[in-house]
């Protein structure tokens, strides 16, 4: 069979050849945001059923391979089966088993008991949302990432009393903070690899970057979680002390952890430090007024403010307590192990098959600029299911169930179908969506977009952070992200005059921008937070258009500082 050579310029004009590479992202975003639709009860909505946006996506992801790219048919599907097989292993097995632990503490009474501990900190919902969705989501996107921390932060803030909706809205927010040292650091020492800077440098980088959003974003959230009750900006800064607190404590440890060269750490470090003082700053401060549950109390459009006084949160036992919580330990500690990579390395030893991609592997080479024809793209799936956070967090869910929680053997059935059933449609759209990723990838079309953004000239220094957005939205993980365009990034750095370490970081830290508007994301939020699956997938047009203004602002931002940093403040870079 023939080899695939990438060509970037298919049609012989540049702007016919970008616009057809970027039609499966258009149609994805018409058809989930904007195309007019009835519902059963006649009422006009926008956005159709997530699945069908998905499938319809990546059949027009499919034809522009073969038909525009000139791919061969075997190497298109083989790359679009890679990715759909990606969207099973690892990202829905995460999914799966966190909502299965989930399920578990609901079936077994115990989650009550959590809701509860967590509202004797603050019965304040402002204030869960930033223990939950950004300090303790923080610390799980740092120990595993890929869209763990948006199922556990969504099921537990549901089971708190917010609608599925805010809650998804909210966790998809939170999550901006970390993501560029999700796993581990994974992103960062991917794109260490595919440019050669020491990923220590793209930390330190980085960690010039994202501190100053890691104090916005808690005010973000507020406001964000505020005004989708239709309350005021006085609901917004009633909490600003502990707005404050819960950003500046995890801002300043992630400064001082990645100055320090640090990469691994950053997020389970800065998350700890955050969850920690703002639950001691609870204890000696609270809001004049308490927004309420949406579950608990009448909510005539404002936000639900209470006299605390009146709010009776029941009284446990340290042992129930404990009881209601170990499940969730274990699931941190799982997670941080199955995070390093000594466990990982030795569980790998043990069983680990890999199995080159028919038609896929060695068969497609990129050529310049991007990079070199002589060396063709790998396609070596590799299930190592032993490594996989999924299997992590499902070994919590077994030992919390068979020595904590003690289920019989009907409500283990009980938990496995409930979780079952939530998956089968999700499991559709997530795998399309990973297929058209993946497919982008292998055809080169994600290239041609990215080389429209290098003919910015000296404002390549914005639009640099706009290319790693556009790859996480594209791929729904910022590693994927940095593997994509990290060599483009450095390359044009080079051409232009600038600092290759300040344009590649600004690949991964743009790109956690992207990380709300991800399908991927979206979907795993829409797990998590709706019991139904049809309202769900329903609700994924809706959460989309909720978050992209969100996405956009804060990217162009990002933007903004990257190239005020290349050009205004040149001794915040680090070079090499």
């Amino acid at each position: 069979m023939a080899e695939y050579f990438q060509n970037y310029n298919p049609t012989g004009n540049v702007w016919l050849s970008t616009f057809l590479a970027a039609l499966p992202i258009i149609v994805l975003l018409y058809l989930l945001a904007l195309h007019p639709h009835k519902d059963k009860q006649g009422n006009k909505q926008l956005g159709i059923f997530a699945p069908y946006a998905a499938i319809t996506a990546a059949i027009v992801a499919i034809l522009v391979a073969i038909f525009m790219m000139k791919m061969p048919v075997p190497t298109t599907l083989a790359a679009f089966g890679y990715g759909a097989l990606s969207g099973l292993f690892p990202i829905g097995w995460i999914i799966f088993a966190a909502i299965f632990l989930y399920n578990t503490t609901l079936i077994t009474g115990k989650f009550e008991i959590l809701k509860n501990s967590v509202a004797s900190l603050s019965p304040d919902r402002r204030l869960q949302a930033l223990l939950i969705a950004f300090s303790f989501g923080a610390f799980i996107e740092g120990a595993s990432g890929f869209g763990t921390p948006v199922a556990v932060s969504g099921a537990i803030m549901v089971g708190l009393g917010f609608r599925p909706m805010t809650a998804a809205v909210i966790c998809l927010i939170a999550n901006t903070a970390p993501v560029a040292w999700g796993a581990i650091g994974t992103p960062i020492l991917t794109l260490g690899q595919v440019t050669g800077i020491p990923a220590e440098l793209i930390s330190m980088q980085a960690g010039r970057q994202l501190p100053f959003f890691s104090v916005i974003v808690p005010f973000w959230l507020v406001a964000t979680l505020v005004f989708m009750d239709k309350g005021s900006w006085k609901d917004v800064w009633e909490v600003w002390p502990a707005t404050l607190v819960s950003g500046l404590s995890f801002a300043i440890t992630q400064f001082a952890m990645s100055q320090a060269g640090n990469v691994m750490l950053v997020d389970i470090g800065s998350g700890i430090v955050s969850m920690v003082v703002t639950a001691l700053f609870l204890k000696v401060w609270s809001p004049k007024n308490i927004m309420g549950h949406e579950d608990a109390h009448e909510n005539k459009g404002a936000a639900t403010q209470l006299n605390k006084k009146k709010l009776e949160v029941p009284k446990h036992s340290m042992k129930e307590l404990i009881t209601a919580w170990m499940p969730w330990a274990f699931l941190a500690i799982a997670v941080f192990f199955w995070g390093m990579g000594d466990v990982k390395t030795f569980l790998n030893g043990i069983f680990n098959p890999k199995f080159p991609v028919p038609f896929l592997d060695g068969m497609v080479h990129h050529t310049a600029p991007v990079g070199s024809p002589d060396t063709p793209m790998a396609a070596v799936y590799s299930w190592n299911i032993l490594t996989m956070a999924g299997t992590g967090i499902m070994l919590a869910a077994i030992l919390s169930n068979i020595f904590v929680l003690r289920l019989s053997a009907a409500q283990w059935a009980q938990a496995f179908n409930m979780t079952a059933k939530r998956m089968v449609v999700p499991i559709t759209v997530i795998c399309s969506v990973l297929g058209l990723g993946y497919l982008t990838r292998y055809a080169g079309t994600d290239a041609i977009l990215g080389l429209a953004f290098t003919k910015t000239g000296s404002a390549y220094p914005f639009f640099a952070s706009m290319l790693g957005w556009l790859g996480v939205f594209l791929t729904g993980s910022d590693t994927s992200s940095n593997a994509m365009f990290g060599g483009l990034q450095k390359i044009t750095a080079e051409q232009l005059g600038l600092n290759p370490v300040l344009i590649v970081t600004a690949n991964s830290t743009g790109g956690v921008m992207g990380k709300m508007i991800d399908a991927q994301s979206i979907v795993v939020a829409t797990v998590a937070c709706y019991e139904n699956h049809q309202e769900g997938m329903a609700a994924v047009g809706p959460i989309f258009r909720a978050v992209i203004w969100h996405s956009i602002a804060l990217a162009v931002l990002l933007s903004g500082l990257v190239w005020a940093q290349a050009y205004i403040f040149p001794w915040m870079q680090v070079t090499m």
